[in-house]
């Protein structure tokens, strides 16, 4: 069938042709902003989840949404060797520009500006990244002591006197969460509780993998009262067959029931996968409907898009060591898998292997779901491990 009216999106948060499964999450933080707004209390959102659930798209539209509602946002992409400050200055400026132009906001805005500069001036010489223009004179005594935790409270609270001046919310968004610093999570979490303490319109919606719960709690203990944390996982049965089937209809193209069946029985119900599966059957079907023949023959090529893509961007930022730790861990199967038990297939001590482990969590390859527990943060990469790393031979490496 022609690939041009493909209707099927992989891609790194890409929103896909039906959004199914997720209305309840999206109503939940379309409730919690609109709270915030008015001043009432209201809790920030932590989406966790593996991989391709789809965890960048829902915090793009919930963002889309807050947007048309009239909130002032924020959208950072966190990275594992930059820091919050120097990813959250630009985009508060942008945000606090904008309310500047709001008659009623417009002093307290310039206000919080004068505190953005002061903050960037002070934190510069600890965090070097820090590149803003300045659109005003610091402020003495505004956010420029030097120290993170003390002037992120005061600047986020400049922040949201002046939002709620112009009767709306500072809404953040923050993905890759899990690769803040634990400091400055715990900073962002202090400012966060003092705006809720003095009900100012400030509230983050955050997305990450699951040891950010783990996290949040090691780096400020009443974490848990301060922020829900929806766990978003693979689509039901029903809902991942809405996502293979409609977008099809809508260009009058049908799915046999075996492909539906095949399409769901591959993908394990994971978003991304659906989208990759569902492109590479289209594109391999000649007629409508597609069928579980077209799907089997989509498979290969669907594999090899992953494998040089989806897959393989993450296996080769791995040191050999960490490679062998994972390719030890496919061998046992999905997961999770005790640590003993990756210890045993690679001949090593649990204690040696300690370092190594710490570092593949570090780098967002696995997750500790209960204690002494590993698993992987990718669905599917046990398998992928296998196909990179045939038979027996990496054993003797």
């Amino acid at each position: 069938m022609d690939p041009v009216l493909n209707p099927y999106a992989p891609g790194a948060g890409t929103q896909p042709p039906e959004l199914v499964g997720r209305d309840s999450l999206i109503e939940t933080a379309r409730i919690a902003i609109a709270r915030v707004r008015l001043g009432n209390p209201a809790k920030s959102l932590i989406l966790v989840g593996l991989r391709g659930v789809g965890k960048t798209v829902l915090l793009d539209r919930i963002r889309e949404d807050a947007e048309i509602a009239g909130i002032q946002t924020l959208r950072i992409e966190a990275k594992e060797n930059g820091s919050l400050p120097s990813l959250l200055a630009p985009q508060l400026r942008t945000a606090l520009l904008r309310l500047s132009r709001n008659e009623k906001a417009r002093d307290l805005a310039v206000r919080a500006l004068r505190g953005l500069a002061g903050f960037a001036k002070a934190l510069k010489v600890k965090f070097g990244d820090i590149e803003i223009g300045f659109d005003q004179e610091p402020e003495p005594g505004l956010a420029d002591n030097g120290d993170l935790e003390h002037d992120l409270q005061a600047l986020m609270e400049a922040a949201g006197r002046a939002a709620a001046s112009a009767d709306t919310a500072l809404a953040i968004f923050i993905d890759e969460l899990q690769y803040v610093p634990e400091e400055q999570l715990a900073a962002m979490i202090t400012a966060l509780h003092r705006c809720a303490q003095r009900r100012l319109p400030v509230i983050m919606i955050g997305a990450g993998l699951p040891q950010l719960r783990g996290r949040m709690g090691e780096a400020k203990s009443y974490s848990e009262r301060l922020f829900d944390f929806p766990t978003i996982g693979p689509l039901s049965d029903s809902d991942a067959r809405k996502a293979i089937e409609i977008p099809a209809k809508e260009q009058d193209v049908e799915h046999t029931a075996a492909a539906v069946d095949a399409i769901v029985a591959r993908t394990e119900g994971y978003p991304y996968f659906i989208q990759e599966w569902g492109k590479h059957a289209w594109d391999v079907a000649r007629s409508s409907p597609i069928t579980d023949i077209d799907v089997e023959s989509a498979t290969v090529t669907a594999l090899a898009a992953l494998d040089d893509s989806f897959f393989r961007v993450r296996f080769d930022r791995l040191t050999p060591a960490e490679k062998f730790y994972l390719r030890a861990m496919a061998e046992l199967g999905p997961g999770p898998h005790r640590s003993g038990d990756i210890a045993q297939v690679l001949g090593m001590e649990v204690t040696a292997l300690g370092p190594r482990r710490n570092q593949l969590i570090s780098k967002g390859m696995i997750w500790s779901p209960n204690h002494g527990d590993t698993a992987f943060t990718v669905p599917l990469f046990d398998q992928f491990m296998k196909r990179v790393m045939p038979g027996e031979d990496w054993r003797k490496k």
